[in-house]
């Protein structure tokens, strides 16, 4: 029973969250596992749902000796899921954007039309006494 419960539980805290703002790096695989969490939706989008169900999974797993330390992350994980839900956050997919066809015009600048600036032609020619040091 155990053992479900703990595939459950990295079913569901595998796929990272997309953030309100900034960029959110997706982990290694994240698309398929959350295409699998997508399917139940509400159920795991919503955070007081997952606190309720870790401190669930918490509660038979602390009857055990050699799974109090699991106990002890599945209540601090439920305490986090709830605080995250009072503050108004959810679980949100991260969503692939289509790549953009560049277009070549605009990938590339114009080389320049006119030639660097150099100095006059006399500051450009060495002196004899500036040549040996």
């Amino acid at each position: 029973h155990l053992s479900a419960a703990g595939a459950l539980v990295c079913l569901l805290e595998y796929p990272r969250s997309k953030r309100k703002k900034g960029s959110t790096m997706e982990r290694c695989g994240q698309k398929y596992v959350t295409a699998v969490v997508k399917v139940f939706g509400p159920l795991t989008r919503n955070y007081y749902i997952r606190a309720v169900l870790h401190a669930a999974l918490a509660v038979p797993a602390g009857f055990l000796l050699s799974t109090i330390l699991g106990t002890v992350c599945l209540g601090i994980a439920s305490g986090i899921y709830l605080l995250a839900a009072v503050r108004g956050e959810e679980w949100r997919p991260i969503e692939q954007k289509p790549r953009e066809r560049l277009h070549v015009g605009d990938t590339f600048k114009q080389p320049p039309s006119n030639p660097p600036p150099r100095p006059p032609a006399d500051a450009r020619k060495k002196q004899p006494a500036e040549v040996g040091g």
